[in-house]
């Protein structure tokens, strides 16, 4: 790997302010963002992402305001999603700020939705953001289910051969999010990790689990390019993004 990993502290917002969870569930405050933003700029973080977790029609207004705000406080590419669904939807977010949009639910509803955004805007800029947890459907071969609507609803599609079509459509890069290993600070899911890598080259941002700073090195030799996490920023020391970066480079892979 000669490309520098990539340390991605997660925002997850809901009604302007930073919340967090253990398996998209029990939420608790975290925070204002845009004050969380500016430390993790100034603490070293390589990028952002900022996720709406209930993206309601009433809250779409409060959200373009606080990401003008973020991005008037940072200098790092910015990622946003959370009830992105059109091509408007990612103009709009673009012009508030952000460097790259995430769509989920939407790419699932409607595949060439991405295909729409990719050919208008470029790859770099979209985000296919998946939610997935391990199921024993038989009709889900990899094992991985799609879920949707913030992990609420499952869908029956194989997480992997979804990462595989949306490869295929254009997109810039999947944020691969463990719904079992999210919050519970007790290590990324690897083989999940490993299972979307073998289908796809596009880079792979891993996320769910993370606890301390051990935990991020297996996840970039399972294949991640980029490694995002929430609560051991939100809830740890200050320096920790310093911590995950040493630890990082201490197993060998080129950090910034």
């Amino acid at each position: 790997m000669s490309v520098a990993v990539r340390v991605i502290p997660c925002l997850d917002v809901d009604a302007g302010r930073v919340v967090k969870g253990v398996n998209f569930a029990a939420l608790r405050d975290a925070g204002d963002p845009v004050e969380l933003a500016r430390r993790y700029n100034e603490a070293g973080a390589d990028e952002l992402t900022f996720l709406d977790v209930t993206a309601s029609t009433a809250d779409r207004a409060t959200t373009y305001e606080v990401v003008s705000q973020t991005a008037e406080e940072v200098f790092i590419p910015l990622t946003v999603g959370g009830g992105v669904r059109t091509v408007d939807d990612v103009d709009r977010l673009l012009r508030s700020g952000a460097d790259k949009a995430s769509i989920n639910t939407a790419a699932v509803a409607r595949p060439e939705v991405i295909n729409e955004i990719t050919q208008r805007f470029g790859s770099q800029v979209l985000t296919l953001s998946l939610d997935a947890r391990r199921t024993d459907d038989p009709a889900v071969g990899s094992g991985y289910e799609v879920t949707t609507h913030g992990g609420r609803q499952g869908t029956g599609i194989d997480a992997v051969e979804w990462c595989r079509e949306a490869s295929g459509r254009g997109v810039g890069e999947i944020l691969l999010n463990s719904i079992d290993a999210d919050g519970t600070k007790e290590g990324f899911d690897l083989d999940m990790i490993r299972a979307v890598r073998a289908v796809t080259t596009v880079p792979l941002i891993a996320s769910g689990g993370a606890g301390a700073p051990e935990h991020f090195p297996p996840a970039i030799e399972a294949g991640a390019d980029a490694v995002l996490a929430a609560s051991i920023f939100h809830f740890g020391p200050v320096d920790m993004i310093s911590r995950v970066k040493a630890a990082i480079r201490e197993a060998g892979y080129p950090v910034r």
